[in-house]
C-alpha cells in the first residue's frame, strides 16, 4: 500500500480533516495533500508527526489490517559458550581490548584498522 493512502485511510477512520491534520502536526493542509495523493514522499520526522496526530503507533502507517507486525524470524547463533570471547581468557582479552579501543580518538582508529586489514591480506597471500 502506498502510505499516502494509508495516512488517508487512518485519518478518514478517526473523522478528521487535512485541516485537523494542519493544526495537529504544523505541516500545511495542501502538504498533507500532496502526500495523501502520491505527489510527495514525507520524511521519516514527518510521519512521525502523523503518527502522533493520528495517535497511532508508527507502524500502523506502514501495515494493513489491525494487528501487530510480526516478529523476524532471526537465524539461530551458536549457544554463547561455544562463541570466541565467551568465556575465560577469551572473555578478558576482548574486555580488554574493547576498553583500550574506547580510550582512541577517530583518527587512532582508522589507522588500526588499515593497519589490521594490511595483516589481513598480506596472511590471505601466503
Amino acid at each position: 500500500m502506498v502510505i499516502g493512502e494509508r495516512l488517508r485511510e487512518l485519518r478518514e477512520s478517526k473523522n478528521l480533516s487535512q485541516g485537523d491534520i494542519e493544526k495537529r502536526t504544523g505541516c500545511l493542509r495542501c502538504y498533507t495533500s500532496r502526500v495523501e495523493n502520491g505527489h510527495t514522499v514525507p520524511s521519516i520526522e514527518t510521519l512521525e508527526k502523523y503518527a502522533r496526530a493520528l495517535e497511532v503507533p508508527m507502524y500502523k502507517l506502514f501495515l494493513d489490517g489491525d494487528g501487530q507486525p510480526q516478529k523476524p524470524k532471526l537465524p539461530v547463533i551458536e549457544r554463547a559458550e561455544n562463541l570466541w570471547g565467551a568465556n575465560g581468557d577469551e572473555r578478558r582479552e576482548l574486555h580488554a581490548f574493547a576498553r583500550v579501543l574506547s580510550r582512541l580518538n577517530d583518527q587512532q582508529r582508522s589507522l588500526l584498522m588499515a593497519m589490521a586489514q594490511k595483516m589481513a591480506r598480506q596472511n590471505c597471500t601466503k
